[in-house]
């Protein structure tokens, strides 16, 4: 079988020796010189005679394909058979739908999936509906006929090899503007046409080549032709109206445009992508076309999982598929990072759990009044405790301090202890745009990289804070100790004090060591926290220390940061001392709320279930602090009157001593400062819990980006470890067979790897860390041996 291609560039100008059917059909065919026709909504004026001369030839053809229509459906009748009728007569369009039988050696179009269209050659049945085809690349597929989409006429045998080539000379046809006149014409005629009818038109053939290429160009058309009637796999087209047309042509041109720009973002994308990382566009610099931010915001979107909307999704989508990635959060991760957008530790969960980082101008601006507000609405009542030594103890890199010490011993032996917290509520009062915006938040957010403030800078680091060596205003609370550590006596007053040390935990822990005699009174707090300690344990406390984790990173917009780890260990005697100081001061604020009926949020968590004996087999410290924090019961609240503290060991529990970085120690303060000044409470018990569901909501997000931010950077630094370094391990339990539960002493993390047979929980093991990635939060350990 012969295949020819045509030159598109000819309208309706085949060459002679390729048009062997047509003397048979058009005897008086002649074709045109070649010509460029133009829309018939820009008439080209130099081409009128050519114009004419092709009306002259349309009503020609179409009249000598009526005569041959109306032989063919004499055929037919006496025939009693419609296998030779290829153009049928036009008044009864069923009659021009005749649909071919799948037979061996047909050549046919099929749809393999979604997105592909191939050629292929008819093989042999398949069962009782399918087919056995072998497409143009050579794959054999069995197909249904519902997935046929054109069977090429005149065929009879085609060699599978030579698709390729028919496939080629068939797409060297496709050009649509060919379409553009025969439209005109047709719609002038109101003339239907099937795939062959127009073959003859644009090509004067209708061999396989030229009907299939008029086939691919009437069902590829979005302007000039519509199906009209179907019948299987044969089509009748018919002319759009000239309005729809004119439509079509203004979207397809608007279609293009934005493709076109479309496509210049994508090179825009791939520049970037290729550029060194100091020359790369700034994070700011795609903001500065709306279009370009916008399709920018879609990938940050879906690299977040947060898409606002479909259209978001599909763009995001596009882009990812044009730049040749998976349609994946992680490709669009990595492109963002590649080119500039993201810095390469970009915090995805900060963005994802849409964590606020600055304050707007106008809270700002109202803090910074607040500060130029000297009055003090608590200044009469507020008691001089500038006599006292007092102790501010915090990690070293603290900017909101908002608790100190100060301890002594009274004449009868027995201790007395003040606990100073600072008083946000000298300047911020309920309801105020400060105090809403300290709402909306609910707590202060510590992460390696940064620190966002509950509160505007100016005020939490600033005039709400502790500073040594000035005068502070201070909420303070008085215990004085039974000689067993439970409380003897409690008190609440306004204070001023004026703090003599800020100290480190490891500077406290020094100077506890030395046990020197000028600092007798950091060892009479060192004593009281003893005493405490031993009476909670007494009523029941659990013991839950361990060893944590901070990491501080200086400068984590760089691809290699330099990152510092600091390992905590709860049970070291400075931070022992600040927990319980934190813990006295809260059971004393419960009690003094709960003697005074003023609601308050107190906190409890019952533990009643929880028998300490069976966990005696294990060693103390973080084992047994692990197998205890896995059972225990989440903490519950009451606003009306104290609920036992089980895991404390005490009779109730407010927290109070942060009211800078957390909303429920601010609004504890609301509440007693109210009383103090002899004023009805802000907020009544069922308030308090709208607020506390509200706030604790925010609280968990919080913490939950802590422990993510954390997480990475402590696998980041593994990564940036040499691969030869050994960790101790501590097993804290086996999770299957012998795979255990392992906390890497030097950095405070836990995972989990194989141990040899013979080690036991609580047992030392070395590991290495054999590979690292903090992007997809995996981790491999294995015991070094």
């Amino acid at each position: 079988m012969s295949i020819r291609a045509v030159n598109t560039r000819s309208f309706f100008l085949p060459s002679p020796p390729s048009l062997s059917s047509l003397p048979r059909f058009f005897p008086s065919y002649r074709p045109l010189p070649a010509a460029r026709f133009h829309p018939p909504t820009s008439p080209c004026h130099g081409c009128r005679t050519q114009r004419r001369s092709f009306q002259s030839l349309f009503e020609s053809v179409m009249e000598e394909l009526k005569v041959i229509r109306k032989s063919r459906r004499k055929i037919v009748i006496v025939n009693g058979s419609s296998s030779n009728a290829e153009l049928l007569n036009e008044e009864l369009i069923e009659d021009r739908l005749v649909n071919r039988s799948l037979k061996k050696g047909l050549l046919l179009e099929f749809k393999k999936d979604s997105d592909r269209i191939l050629l292929a050659v008819a093989q042999r049945p398949d069962g009782k509906k399918n087919w056995m085809v072998l497409d143009q690349n050579g794959v054999p597929s069995s197909i249904k006929r519902q997935q046929v989409t054109y069977i090429v006429p005149g065929i009879s045998n085609f060699d599978q090899a030579e698709i390729a080539a028919f496939v080629q000379k068939a797409q060297d046809n496709m050009d649509p503007s060919l379409l553009e006149f025969a439209w005109s014409e047709l719609l002038e005629k109101n003339k239907t046409v099937t795939v062959e009818e127009m073959a003859e038109i644009l090509f004067g053939s209708v061999e396989p080549l030229e009907s299939y290429s008029t086939h691919l160009l009437l069902s590829k058309d979005e302007v000039y032709f519509t199906v009209v009637e179907t019948t299987g796999l044969r089509c009748v087209y018919g002319p759009r109206p000239n309005v729809q047309v004119e439509e079509l042509i203004r979207r397809k041109a608007a279609k293009e445009a934005a493709e076109k720009e479309f496509q210049e973002f994508i090179k825009l994308l791939g520049s970037a992508k290729s550029m060194p990382l100091q020359d790369k566009p700034s994070k700011s610099s795609w903001k500065d076309e709306e279009k370009i931010w916008s399709r920018i915001e879609s990938l940050e979107a879906y690299a977040i999982d947060d898409c606002r909307s479909d259209e978001q999704r599909k763009t995001a989508g596009m882009i990812l598929k044009e730049m040749g990635l998976a349609k994946t959060a992680s490709s669009a991760v990595n492109l963002l990072i590649d080119i500039g957008y993201f810095p390469v530790h970009v915090n995805l969960d900060l963005l994802k759990l849409s964590i606020p980082t600055d304050h707007l101008e106008k809270i700002t601006s109202a803090a910074q009044s607040l500060l130029s507000d000297s009055s003090d609405p608590d200044e009469i009542d507020r008691k001089n405790l500038t006599n006292l030594k007092v102790y501010a103890i915090d990690v070293d890199e603290a900017d909101e301090l908002d608790d100190a010490l100060s301890a002594t011993k009274l004449q009868d032996g027995r201790i007395k202890i003040w606990i100073h917290v600072a008083d946000p509520t000298r300047y911020v009062q309920p309801g105020s745009i400060v105090d809403r915006e300290a709402m909306r938040r609910g707590t202060s957010v510590f992460l390696p990289t940064a620190t966002y403030p509950m509160f505007p800078e100016n005020l939490a680091m600033g005039g709400m804070s502790l500073r040594q060596g000035e005068l502070c205003n201070a909420v303070t609370v008085s215990v004085v100790l039974h000689d067993d550590g439970s409380i003897a006596e409690c008190s609440v007053f306004n204070s001023v004090i004026k703090p003599t040390y800020m100290l480190t935990y490891e500077s406290a822990s020094e100077l506890l060591h030395l046990n020197l005699e000028e600092e007798a009174e950091l060892r009479i707090l060192s004593e009281a926290a003893n005493l405490r300690l031993k009476w909670r344990r007494q009523q029941g406390a659990v013991e839950t220390t361990t060893i944590e984790t901070r990491i501080k990173v200086s400068n984590p917009e760089d691809p290699e940061p330099s990152i510092n780890l600091y390992v905590e260990n709860q049970a070291d005697p400075a931070m022992r001392l600040v927990s319980e100081m934190m813990i006295l001061c809260g059971e004393a604020i419960a009690a003094f709320g709960s003697r005074n009926g003023i609601p308050l949020p107190y906190r409890g968590q019952p533990q009643s279930d929880i028998n300490l004996s069976e966990f005696s087999h294990l060693p103390e410290g973080p084992v047994r602090s692990f197998a205890l924090i896995k059972i225990m019961r989440a903490a519950e609240f009451d606003f009306w009157k104290p609920a036992r503290h089980g895991i404390l060991g005490v009779p109730g529990y407010v927290q109070f001593t942060s009211p800078i970085r957390r909303y429920l120690d601010l609004v504890a303060h609301y509440q007693l400062k109210a009383f103090l000044r002899g004023e009805s409470p802000p907020f009544t018990s069922a308030k308090l819990e709208g607020i506390s569901a509200n706030v604790n909501e925010k609280v968990r997000a919080a913490r939950k980006l802590c422990n993510s931010s954390l997480r990475y950077w402590i696998l980041e630094y593994f990564r940036k470890q040499p691969k030869e370094r050994s960790y101790r391990a501590l097993v804290l339990k086996f999770v299957k067979d012998r795979i255990a539960a392992l906390l890497l002493v030097e950095v405070g993390f836990q995972a989990t790897a194989w141990v040899s047979v013979g080690t036991q929980i609580g047992d030392l093991v070395m590991v290495k860390v054999e590979g690292s990635h903090p992007r997809d939060d995996i981790i491999y350990v294995k015991e070094d041996i």
